[in-house]
């Protein structure tokens, strides 16, 4: 099965202020798509907004970062994320990700029901 950017549906989450701070394209919208996959999604936050911390229970979560660049807290530890990194948020422990740079900090987010 195949699926054209047009055809993917896209959701926005907006910051506090009511503006738009992110867009989610699904890259899991096929019928029959693995059921413990809750989220697979193409990401892109904007300059300056976040994903807040958060804790995971009873799933894991991987992002893949393909442009931009920002500050992931991984347990409230702050480190720098680019192009090519991956990062990784077992089933109960934290993470959150803000965009620190000028341009769309893109990435692939999965989460994985335990």
């Amino acid at each position: 099965m195949i699926k054209y950017r047009e055809e993917q549906s896209v959701r926005s989450e907006q910051n506090d202020k009511g503006i738009d701070k992110m867009f989610l394209s699904s890259l899991k919208d096929f019928e029959g798509f693995n059921s413990k996959i809750r989220m697979f999604a193409n990401v892109k936050l904007l300059a300056g907004e976040e994903v807040g911390f958060h804790i995971h229970n009873d799933e894991t979560e991987c992002y893949y970062i393909i442009s931009g660049e920002g500050e992931y807290s991984d347990n409230g530890n702050i480190c720098e994320v680019k192009p090519g990194m991956i990062t990784y948020t077992p089933s109960g422990e934290g993470h959150g990700i803000k965009n620190t740079g000028d341009e769309v900090l893109e990435f692939i987010a999965l989460i994985i029901l335990d």
